[in-house]
């Protein structure tokens, strides 16, 4: 299975957040280099920070949900 990089975090809080709402809606994803940012944090901006990889087929739909998580929170 083929995964995609579909946005990328500085925060491994709000990383684990959307992934595990992801998870719940059956989107297949996991964070790439939380580990390396979370012991090295002067180290998090050159690797891009925590990147959410997603099944290349979920990616669309994912950031679809991405959307309306960010837009229910904002008017929370």
């Amino acid at each position: 299975m083929d995964f995609v990089p579909v946005l990328s975090f500085g925060d491994y809080i709000e990383a684990n957040i959307i992934l595990g709402r992801l998870q719940i809606e059956g989107i297949n994803c996991w964070l790439k280099d939380e580990n390396s940012a979370i012991t090295t944090p002067f180290f998090s901006n050159s690797i891009g920070g925590i990147k959410l990889m997603v099944a290349a087929a979920q990616a669309q739909r994912a950031l679809e949900l991405i959307d309306l998580f960010k837009n229910n929170s904002a008017t929370d």
